[in-house]
């Protein structure tokens, strides 16, 4: 154990890792701590992550955010699903709803009634008795107070860093202008201090990296072990660009798989965030560029950038006194909008673990082997989208189908395909509903369902699917439009 009691935390970096740390840090557990953030104007950040998941709320209530204040602030949109379109075959989609389908019961989830209803003909397509779903696709959203629907955001990334910022400041947070240009270690190999190209020195007893894919602490000066995920998600690049919005947003992010990757939608009030995951192994950059341009709606309001990366993580997150946050931990593509949560999570555990007595080593353990979990659990889910697959039109997919995958993947896959059942796990972020919708989505139909749904008649099953639908229409009925619920409850602001 260190000696050292916690007061001075140091988080290099800014963006959405550094500043939801800081802040974090000021307004929950701030009472005797000096918190600085060191960031240098010169260094640009990522931000291209906008699309969120449900968890993501969890986070502005523990800061006290308002949420119509901060969606105007960041021109935000509301998520309700991503659409998958061409991943299990050229012209096919789907989509992955929050929330919760059908009723299920104790011994079995909904999809076992619904493979008995569907073998006896008169199921209606699985989404059909989601309420996420059905809204979605219908672009409708509002805030019930019965029957609430699980949701999420579109956001601009650097207004929604910025606004942290102001509240960090607020809350006592010093920011530090400068480019760090060496680090100190203390003799037990400890991380003592960060010198600026100022020559201005900062220590602390506590570093938090969210220097970005360089992970200036994590890897360069503490030399952590990355374990590298390309051989199960080969994607390796990234080109982003930002168009002007030529319709009203739909509350749903657009998932588009092309030759040899992905393409994201992200609607914001004004603005449409756009994107290309693509693997250089079979398209140049050129390419890329020239795919994503063409397949693009409204005008290009930002130059296209090129983004390079590669999938994994670090072997520990937390390493001596420092903790790697966002891209220094590791990185997955955002098919399923998780980055931002990933960040989320690692502060909330520092917040519940924070070493105010000295860093343990059974602090870093627990720390690590729980944000492992969370990413692997991440990183099956993505693995799944491109493995399961009828795609054959490309070297690209073609290998995806054929790749081994994960043990436990394989184990849930076979799982799902044998008896319909999906076992969740502890830090597994998707649940029940998100496996079963992907999983049917991709082309996986169980050979089997429960046998506790036999206990209903034919009868008595017709009618509780007909329930079913009939819950979905009540809160659909309740619904304004996307575009009139953000008129009335977050509009953008006009600049003053």
């Amino acid at each position: 154990m260190s000696s050292t009691k916690v007061q001075n935390v140091v988080v290099v970096g800014g963006g959405t890792a550094g500043w939801t740390a800081a802040a974090a840090l000021a307004k929950l557990i701030g009472v005797n701590l000096n918190v600085v953030l060191v960031e240098s104007d010169a260094i640009g950040t990522v931000g291209v992550g906008e699309a969120t998941i449900p968890p993501f709320r969890t986070m502005h209530r523990l800061l006290k955010i308002d949420e119509a204040d901060f969606l105007s602030r960041v021109q935000g949109t509301f998520k309700l699903a991503i659409q998958f379109e061409n991943w299990r075959a050229i012209g096919h989609d789907y989509i992955h709803s929050f929330g919760v389908t059908g009723q299920g019961c104790w011994a079995a989830g909904f999809q076992h009634f619904w493979l008995k209803a569907k073998s006896l003909g008169f199921a209606d397509d699985y989404g059909r008795y989601a309420p996420e779903l059905m809204a979605a696709k219908k672009g409708r959203f509002g805030l019930l107070q019965q029957d609430a629907l699980g949701y999420a955001f579109h956001i601009d990334a650097t207004a929604y860093a910025g606004l942290l910022r102001e509240q960090a400041e607020q809350d006592g947070v010093t920011r530090v202008e400068g480019k760090i240009v060496d680090v100190h270690q203390a003799e037990s190999g400890d991380i003592s201090e960060v010198v600026l190209e100022s020559g201005q020195v900062v220590k602390g007893d506590l570093f938090i990296d969210c220097s970005g894919f360089a992970s200036l602490l994590l890897d360069k000066t503490l030399g952590t072990d990355f374990e590298d995920w390309t051989h199960w998600l080969p994607c390796d690049r990234a080109i982003a660009v930002q168009t002007e919005a030529v319709g009203d947003p739909i509350p749903y992010t657009r998932s588009i798989a092309r030759e040899s990757g992905w393409q994201w939608r992200i609607p914001l009030q004004t603005r449409v965030g756009n994107g290309l995951v693509y693997c250089s192994e079979f398209l140049s950059d050129d390419e890329a560029r020239d795919t994503l341009l063409g397949n693009l709606e409204g005008e290009v309001i930002t130059e296209p950038r090129v983004l390079r990366f590669r999938t994994g993580q670090r072997v520990k997150q937390w390493n001596r006194n420092c903790i790697g946050l966002g891209l220094a931990a590791g990185f997955l593509e955002p098919l399923e909008s998780t980055s931002i949560h990933l960040i989320q999570r690692g502060v909330i555990r520092l917040l519940q673990m924070f070493p105010y007595n000295g860093i343990t080593e059974s602090d870093r353990t627990e720390f690590n082997r729980q944000m492992d979990d969370e990413f692997r659990y991440i990183r099956d889910f993505i693995i799944m989208h491109y493995h399961v697959t009828e795609r054959t039109d490309s070297e690209f997919w073609r290998r995806c189908r054929e790749m081994e995958i994960p043990d436990e993947l394989q184990h849930r896959l076979e799982l799902f395909r044998d008896t319909g059942f999906v076992f969740g796990a502890e830090r597994d972020i998707f649940r029940e509903n998100s496996w079963v919708q992907v999983m049917l989505g991709q082309g996986i139909e169980p050979r089997s369902y429960h046998p506790i749904v036999d206990m209903m008649g034919e009868q008595e099953l017709r009618q509780f699917m007909s329930v079913q639908q009939q819950r979905v229409d009540h809160v659909l009925n309740q619904l304004p439009t996307h575009q009139e619920f953000i008129n009335r409850y977050c509009p953008v602001r006009p600049a003053s």
